[in-house]
């Protein structure tokens, strides 16, 4: 082997530190490196190790096998530093400390012999501890000590030859290998069974697999580009967290640069692929090291290694953050990966050792990430998107309009010529004049023996409602079944259901065309409000709590007092929109009406006057003014909106029928920016965290938001940065649009399921924190109380769930 190259490369983020040629086809050998040190065959029979620290220090050469060696892997520990390499004959375990050591003294330097006769091993890897070693030879598992030869357990199960198997890091009595059957099992290594056995994920084998211990998850890649996501409980009951392809997610990914930043392309060396090939995922390495903007205490970016590059990978969004592809760094020795070895360097850096797929060649890489200019810089150029205003209005925008009230006339000016003589004439109708009355005789007479009332106890009147208690921060999230009821008497959906700000009321728009009005404890009997003549499909409260309206598929809209049985306005009809409200809901601390209908975003003033006249009940005396009417970009149907009604707020979210998020700037009536391709499927709902009056959050926690979408999850996004920032998969969402919510305090999320359960997510974890059951339908809508820690969930067939912690009782300060 021969040294070809060092510090080859131009690009400032990956630098080709050693490019050494081979003397044979290394393409599909497991190579190994650590922070300090890289390991390659030589000749095919020897070992050849390279100090990275010091470069001009001479490689050490290590011989032992009489058989070519065909994987090799560094210990976890580093002092000792541990090399284990294997061949058919022999599987060594070397010291590389001590072979430095002897071979400067001149002697030569050998290693310990810990199995014999195993067979060809295709991966070798150390547990925490480096106790043990794993060694996969066909369709067995080989369990080794390092210190002696001394074969401790053998693990059969798989029904073809396995490819990887690695040690659980919190449990190193646990051992994980996958196969090319496509499944993975997991090994209790005390009893030397079975714990967990997968299906079959794939139509490819499975070639890596990979534990993330911050977040407790087990990953592994296919031939395919597939990549499953895994949490490994203490019942080792894995539950799919995340499914991702490669290839789609790099898709995504340009065409979010293509739209969002294509002056970037340049930077990170990003070109359209110009062939559709096969993404396989031959390695996968955990990135621990100090990103910006970043959750470390549940972070899940790993790298992955593929035919073609290196990709860098957000399991908790499935988001691809940077691509380094071999075909935009010409300057490398390689232009296509037989195999990957990975490790964490020194500085915020990764150390590479990847062999080549077609030529006889070994390249070391190391990949620095230097601060945020290699991954934030996808949105830096976008404003400083922001739901609290950052800047007062400006005098143009739309939200400067008021509605002229009507008043009285003002007198008309009349000249000389228009003032006509009129005969003063006195009837007996007019009772000013006096005329009819009989003369008073006495002025007044006063009041004598008038007695002075004495002041008694003042009553001093407190409103109890007033008298509230602020949401409890650290309460566990509801989980425990309170209360469950019937809203009709036939299954009719609950399409929508919203608390009042107060958290004393609860509004249910139902599919047969009427709203309940619910006490929050559901109970006694709700009041009913009918007038559509479809499916109520939106329903909001003021924030004022004086009014609150209802639209609905026949496209109306109205605006009710409340408690009182009929609507203070109706607009709406197939005169007026041509196509179904989306939406509808008071804006603006509520100034404003803002409701979609179509690819139209309109904009109302509002006056709404509940006085009747017995002359005249039959006219309105509300008045509605359309102030501005907002078009998508591309023209597209809106199919959810979302805006903030709690405090000033610019910022409108809107999704449309060509799966896209587009954010509107009310301040300047334009779209801000839009955000193509954000669901394989048409967005059917979107909310945003807005707390509550009881409960207070940080500024910037204002600014996620939540996408639902069918088969596709739903996704969490930072408006700052229009980028995903988590996904939950964990529930079910084929074909109904199930909705998602935020809880006041900002630390859990819902969402519906169509396997008739609402599951409850940590905001910082991907995997969910409560399955709530009991349920006898899919679960189309759910609401979080702004008061009290409770949960609403309403069903397809007209059931409503109330859900409340499962720790101490708690004491409901609402009268």
């Amino acid at each position: 082997m021969d040294g070809c190259g060092e510090g080859r490369g131009t690009n400032r983020l990956m630098v080709e530190k050693l490019s050494l040629s081979c003397d044979r086809l290394l393409s599909h050998l497991q190579l190994a490196c650590c922070p300090s040190h890289c390991a390659s065959p030589l000749q095919g029979k020897d070992l050849l190790i390279h100090c990275l620290l010091d470069p001009e220090l001479k490689a050490l050469r290590l011989t032992g096998h009489h058989g070519d060696i065909s994987a090799m892997v560094f210990g976890t520990g580093r002092d000792p530093l541990l090399l284990c390499s294997a061949s058919a004959d022999y599987v060594i375990v070397w010291d590389i400390r001590r072979c430095y050591r002897r071979t400067r003294e001149g002697v030569v330097a050998s290693g310990t012999v810990i199995g014999t006769l195993l067979g060809k091993v295709v991966h070798l890897s150390f547990c925490p501890c480096d106790e043990r070693v794993a060694a996969c030879s066909g369709a067995k598992v080989y369990i080794l000590n390092s210190n002696i030869e001394e074969v401790l357990s053998v693990l059969a199960g798989h029904l073809g030859p396995l490819t990887a198997a690695e040690f659980c890091p919190w449990n190193k009595d646990i051992l994980v290998s996958i196969s090319e059957d496509r499944t993975f099992k997991v090994w209790g290594l005390k009893m030397e069974q079975i714990l967990y056995q997968s299906a079959v994920l794939s139509a490819s084998p499975l070639l890596s697999v990979l534990f993330l211990e911050k977040s407790r998850q087990l990953v592994t890649g296919a031939a395919d580009g597939q990549v499953w996501s895994f949490t490994l409980p203490e019942d080792h009951r894995c539950h799919l967290v995340t499914k991702l392809d490669l290839h789609k997610v790099q898709q995504r990914h340009q065409r979010h640069l293509d739209t969002v930043a294509p002056q970037t392309g340049g930077v990170l060396g990003i070109t359209p692929d110009p062939v559709e090939m096969a993404k396989p995922v031959l390695r996968i390495c955990a990135y621990d090291r100090w990103l910006p903007d970043i959750d470390h205490g549940q972070q899940s970016w790993v790298w992955m290694g593929s035919s073609d590059g290196l990709y860098l990978v957000d399991l908790g969004t499935s988001e691809l953050h940077m691509t380094l592809l071999f075909r935009d760094h010409p300057n490398l020795s390689i232009t296509m990966a037989g195999s990957w070895a990975m490790s964490q360097g020194l500085d915020n850096s990764m150390i590479f050792v990847v062999t080549s797929l077609f030529e006889a060649l070994v390249s070391v890489l190391e990949v620095r990430l230097l601060g945020s200019g290699s991954v934030d810089n996808l949105c830096q150029h976008l404003e400083g998107l922001s739901v609290m205003p950052s800047a007062p209005l400006i005098p143009e925008s739309p939200l400067n309009a008021e509605l002229k009230k009507k008043g009285p006339k003002p007198p008309t000016k009349t000249g000389k010529r228009g003032v006509k003589e009129q005969p003063l004439v006195f009837h007996t109708q007019v009772k000013s004049s006096g005329y009819t009355q009989s003369p008073r005789m006495t002025m007044f007479s006063p009041k004598t023996n008038v007695q002075k009332k004495t002041p008694g106890p003042t009553k001093t009147k407190r409103k109890i409602g007033c008298l509230v208690s602020d949401y409890p921060g650290d309460t566990a999230a509801p989980s425990v079944p309170h209360t469950n009821l019937s809203t009709v008497k036939t299954p009719t959906p609950v399409c929508c259901a919203q608390y009042s700000g107060d958290g004393k009321q609860i509004l249910c728009g139902l599919g047969d065309r009427s709203v309940l009005l619910y006490k929050s404890s559901l109970t006694g009997t709700p009041a009913v409000y009918t007038g559509h003549d479809k499916a109520v499909s939106s329903v909001a409260w003021s924030h004022s709590r004086q009014w609150w309206l209802s639209a609905s598929e026949d496209r109306t809209l109205r605006i009710w007092p409340t408690g009182s049985p009929e609507p203070a306005v109706t607009m709406g009809g197939d005169e007026k929109f041509s196509k179904t409200i989306r939406g509808a809901q008071f804006y603006y601390l509520d100034k404003f009406l803002l409701l979609a209908s179509g690819p139209s975003l309109h904009l109302y003033l509002y006056h709404l006057d509940n006085t009747q006249d017995d002359i005249k009940r039959y006219q309105q005396r509300s008045a509605i003014k359309l102030t501005r009417c907002l078009e998508t970009k591309s023209g597209t149907d809106i199919t959810a909106v979302s805006v903030i009604n709690d405090f000033y707020s610019y910022i409108v979210l809107v999704s449309g029928a060509d799966r896209s998020i587009q954010v509107l700037d009310m301040n300047t009536g334009t779209v801000a920016s839009q955000l193509p391709d954000a669901h394989s499927r048409a967005v059917h709902h979107i909310t945003q965290n807005k707390g509550s009056m009881f409960s207070s959050q940080t500024p910037d926690s204002y600014n996620l938001f939540l996408t639902s979408a069918v088969t596709d999850g739903v996704k969490m996004w930072d408006l700052r940065t229009l980028r995903c920032v988590r996904r939950y998969e964990n529930h079910l969402n084929r074909c109904h649009p199930c909705t998602a919510a935020f809880s006041p305090c900002g630390r859990f999320i819902a969402s519906g399921s169509e396997d008739n359960c609402a599951y409850v997510y940590d905001i910082r974890s991907s995997s969910y924190l409560h399955k709530l059951q009991r349920h006898s339908d899919t679960i189309l809508n759910v609401t979080f109380n702004p008061a009290t820690p409770e949960l609403l969930t309403g069903t397809l067939d007209g059931r409503l769930s109330l859900f409340r912690p499962g720790n101490a009782a708690i004491s409901v300060a609402l009268s």
